[in-house]
Order: structure tokens, then C-alpha cells, then sequence
């Protein structure tokens, strides 16, 4: 009585599978593997696949306490707390026990918005430069394994890591992609990782959509935690890129909770992710930039699959130890705190009380305050008649980060983070758009006559930090009228979110660049109704 214990799918997956688990070792060669498939005992369609997700993946797994010293001394034991005293094991407790109950109505729907705006940043993001050089390397320097999808491309499949690597960096080409506070962008880390290991998964063991948001939500919950460690991870970034940290962490997370590993598999695999994690500033503004997210999705993939073949790491990576740094390297203010599991009383995820923040137009998220206060301005200059009216002098003001301000920009990356760039180009067009970081538009001669009257003042009290600055513009006529406009909160922002409406609007317009309407109205229908689906693979087969 109960559920066959093989794992075996396509022939290209059991390949995979057969090489990454080892389960080769554990085959009984004398027997088909198809009379190993048994039928499901009668059970109720969904406890049935609770009972797959969470043993036939771990039967395939060598045990870890095999390769594990069974025998530690006196002194080992009073040298290091038990895994149940740690903030490394609460963390490993809370991925491992959390179940889809817990998230509710307000969460589901949030999330919901996040994988369809990522899935459409990426599509479009799969149009560029940057995607088609990172794909291209994937598929010359390494081996052919065709077993995840890649954003677009309908005839090309890659191996789980890099699909997630590929599609990360697609998702972040165009700094298109959502943005939470504490700083970071966390959608294009984990979405990516959860559909390429949901592909690799043989069609008897697919997720359901409601599994599929649950490890996404736990990719993005231990974020949020993780970033609520340190004051200094609420400010607009300087020494290292956000998501090139937590992203990662995230990313393991949500692919340890896919994978159905345990508390002590969960915790190794955030160790494991932490040695894999971080990236510069100085590569900002750059086409390498997108790569931090690309690595992020990938390596926190590769991180849970090598604790789920029983690698391990520090027990201790997340907590704060006196002589030796483990997550604490990344903050000087290191503060860290358990996770409660969940009880009886279910779990508030952060994004029940924190929204995300939803970008209009493919640039930092620092430029949709001034863009919004210079279009207000826009707005005001159109009411002096066209051709009539002559700007002596442009002042900004804004907070202080100097990675986004730039007054000249060379390269549409460059522009993307130049707060003189979209302030000009929202005076002179009243938007900014994703035509806005053309080579054509960014050399016009108005527009560059423009960035030569721009002066840029950072007062003492608009902070680096998303959930208190304001941008504000200021446009000197000649004659001397002074027009001004100032932005708070930008439409789009978790204070003032973006519409259903608005948010497929933006959708539409990204993924129609790669998919026909159809498709693309399909996906929309998908999303809304994930947590319906049986089979993750009615959202899997819209993608390309």
C-alpha cells in the first residue's frame, strides 16, 4: 500500500537525475524501471502529492547521516550549541515546516503580481545584448542539457542551473524588475531558480501552482528577514549589489522548500549559499550588472541541490559569532534575530505589511521620483505654448549615491542610473519609457542641450532610502519664472502600488515584444489562478 519511491521521467530528465543524485546506486538494474511506477493508493489528489513532493525526492537522495561522523566528542558538544539553539537552525526549521496554509489571501495575491511582472521583464529582457551574450556562452562552454526553459526562446532548453541563470539575468537586463524594501530586487532571484528546478522535475512529480508560490514566498520571506538583520541594509546601497546576497539566500531557500529537503538540509543549503554570494557596486551601470541576479537565481539552486547529496556547511552562517564572520561579513551593524516556525496561529509573511514596489519604466527605482516631479513640471511647460519657452537653469535635488548620479551618460545602462538622464527625459517627452534608452533618443541634441543646464543639490534631509527620500525639480525660465515639482511617493511605489489594471497594462506591453497575444492573455489567466492549477506545467509551456 502507498506510492512507488521512483523518480524516473523523460529519458532526458532521468539522465539528469541519474547523474546529479547518484540514483544509479540505488536502481535494481534487473528491474524496469516502468514496473517500478506504481499506482497512488485512493487518497485525496492533493495529499498524494504532498506525500511525492516530499519522499520520492528524498528517496533519491543518499542519506545524509551516512557520510556524517557518527561519533563527536565531549567537547564539540559543549563547543557548539545544538542545531535548536541557533538562528542558522531556525531559519532551516521555518523552510522545511512552512506549508501552503500559511499564506494567505492578502499574500497570495501580492505574489501573484510579483511572478507576473517578473515573467514580463524577463521576456523582454530577453530581447537584449546582455541576454543574448550570457545565453550564448552558456551554450558554447557548456554541455547540452536540455532539460529547463529559457525566457523566449521556444526551441532552446538548458540545464536547471544555467536556465536560471540566463533567465535572472534576462529579468534584470532592463532594471525592469520589482524592488522591496530593505533594498533589494527579489523576484528576479527566485522565480527563475523555482521554474527551472520545477522543469527538471519528471511530469510524475511536477509541482502543483500552489506549491510553486510557496517556495517562491519562502524565496522572498527569508530576504526580507535576512535584510532586517542590519540598519544598514535600508539605505540605498554602496559597498556590495543587494540582491547578489540575499538573493541568493533567497533562492536556496525557495528551491530547499521545492526539493522538500529537511531542517538540517535547509540550513546547509543557506550556509552553502552565503560562500556563494555577493558583487560589487562598482559594476553598476554596467552590462554586468544583470549578471548579479542571473548568479544569484543559479548559485542559490546549485547551493539547495548540494545539500540535498549531503554537502555541508557551517551550522552557524546566519548567526552572530564572536572571531568569526559568517553572514555578518556583509553588515557592519549585524543584528540578527530567530525565525518563528509557524504554530497554530499560521505566519505573517513580511509582504503581508510590506507591498512591493512595481517600476513603470525600465530604470533604478531612484528615478521614478524625479522622473514623476520633472513630469509634473513637463505638464506646466506645455501650458507656455510649444516653441515659446526657453529653460536657463535645471536643479535636481536628490539624495546622495553616487553610483546614480551621472550627468553625461554613455550607455543605456549608464542612463538607467542617472538621475540628470530621466529628469531631462521626462521634461522633454512627459514620460519616461522603455524607448527612452535608445541609442536615437539619448543622443537627440534637446535632450543633451538640456543635461548641460543640469545642477544637482543633495540636501540633509532626503536620506538614501526608498521608503523616505524625495526627488524634487526645479526649471529656471529665461524671464525668471520658476517652475517646481516634487515627488514623495511615485505611482508604483509600495505606498501607492500599481493597479491590477496598470500592472497587466505593463505586462502586455513587455511580453508582446516575445509573445503573440495569445499567449500572453494566457499567461495573464494562468497567473491569476495559480494557486489552482494541479500542474505547474500549464505556466511552464506559456513561457516561450
Amino acid at each position: 500500500m502507498g506510492i512507488s519511491h521512483s523518480f524516473w521521467g523523460s529519458d532526458s530528465q532521468c539522465d539528469y537525475l541519474r547523474n546529479h543524485f547518484q540514483i544509479k546506486k540505488y536502481h535494481n538494474p534487473s528491474q524496469p524501471i516502468d514496473d517500478k511506477i506504481t499506482a497512488a493508493a485512493p487518497r485525496t489528489r492533493q495529499r498524494a502529492r504532498n506525500y511525492t513532493m516530499m519522499s520520492k525526492l528524498q528517496k533519491a537522495f543518499k542519506p545524509a547521516w551516512a557520510t556524517r561522523r557518527l561519533h563527536k566528542s565531549a567537547v564539540e558538544v559543549l563547543q557548539h550549541p545544538e542545531p535548536e539553539d541557533t538562528i542558522t537552525s531556525s531559519y532551516g526549521k521555518f523552510i522545511s515546516n512552512i506549508k501552503a496554509e500559511h499564506l494567505s489571501p492578502v499574500v497570495l495575491q501580492r505574489s501573484k503580481r510579483m511572478v507576473l511582472d517578473s515573467i514580463g521583464v524577463g521576456l523582454i529582457g530577453s530581447t537584449t545584448d546582455v541576454f543574448a551574450l550570457a545565453l550564448q556562452h552558456c551554450q558554447h562552454m557548456y554541455a547540452h542539457d536540455e532539460i529547463s526553459s529559457v525566457y523566449g526562446r521556444r526551441d532552446t532548453k538548458l540545464s536547471p542551473t544555467l536556465a536560471a541563470f540566463v533567465n535572472g539575468v534576462a529579468t534584470h537586463s532592463m532594471d525592469f524588475d520589482d524592488t522591496w524594501h530593505p533594498a533589494t530586487h527579489p523576484s528576479g532571484a527566485v522565480l527563475p531558480a523555482v521554474l527551472a528546478i520545477s522543469d527538471m522535475m519528471p511530469a510524475n512529480c511536477k509541482p502543483s501552482g500552489l506549491d510553486l508560490l510557496l517556495a517562491f514566498n519562502v524565496g522572498i520571506e527569508i530576504q526580507g528577514r535576512l535584510m532586517r538583520f542590519s540598519n544598514e541594509a535600508h539605505n540605498i546601497p554602496k559597498r556590495f549589489h543587494p540582491p547578489s546576497v540575499v538573493g541568493t539566500m533567497g533562492s536556496a531557500a525557495a528551491c530547499a522548500r521545492l526539493l522538500s529537503l529537511d531542517q538540517s538540509q535547509c540550513s546547509h543549503a543557506l550556509a552553502i549559499a552565503a560562500s556563494l554570494s555577493g558583487a560589487p557596486m562598482a559594476n553598476a551601470a554596467t552590462q554586468s550588472k544583470p549578471l548579479h541576479i542571473g548568479n544569484a537565481s543559479r548559485l542559490g539552486l546549485e547551493a539547495a541541490l548540494l545539500a540535498s547529496r549531503g554537502l555541508e556547511a557551517s551550522t552557524q552562517i546566519l548567526d552572530a559569532v564572536d572571531g568569526v564572520s559568517g553572514f555578518s561579513a556583509f553588515y557592519e551593524d549585524y543584528k540578527p534575530c530567530m525565525l518563528e516556525s509557524p504554530n497554530d496561529y499560521g505566519h505573517t509573511f513580511l509582504l503581508e505589511t510590506q507591498d512591493m514596489g512595481f517600476k513603470r519604466f525600465p530604470a533604478h527605482l531612484g528615478m521614478h521620483w524625479v522622473a514623476d516631479a520633472a513630469t509634473n513640471i513637463h505638464k506646466l511647460l506645455l501650458e507656455y505654448g510649444r516653441g515659446e519657452v526657453q529653460i536657463q537653469d535645471i536643479l535636481i535635488r536628490t539624495p546622495k549615491s553616487k553610483y546614480i548620479n551621472r550627468p553625461f551618460p554613455k550607455s543605456e545602462h549608464e542612463a538607467r542610473h542617472s538621475f540628470q538622464f530621466n529628469t531631462c527625459s521626462a521634461l522633454l517627452d512627459g514620460e519616461v519609457t522603455v524607448q527612452s534608452f535608445t541609442p536615437t533618443a539619448m543622443t537627440r541634441p534637446d535632450l543633451l542641450a538640456l543635461l548641460n543646464l543640469v545642477r544637482v543639490e543633495q540636501p540633509h534631509d532626503n536620506p538614501a532610502n526608498f521608503n523616505q527620500m524625495y526627488g524634487e525639480v526645479q526649471v529656471t525660465l529665461v524671464g525668471g519664472d520658476v517652475l517646481r515639482g516634487r515627488c514623495d511617493t511615485f505611482y508604483g511605489h509600495w505606498r501607492n502600488p500599481l493597479t491590477n489594471e496598470s500592472l497587466r497594462k505593463k505586462f502586455r506591453s513587455n511580453a508582446g515584444v516575445v509573445l503573440p497575444r495569445e499567449k500572453v492573455e494566457g499567461l495573464i489567466d494562468v497567473v491569476e489562478e495559480l494557486e489552482q492549477l494541479e500542474d505547474c506545467r500549464v505556466l511552464l509551456s506559456q513561457l516561450q
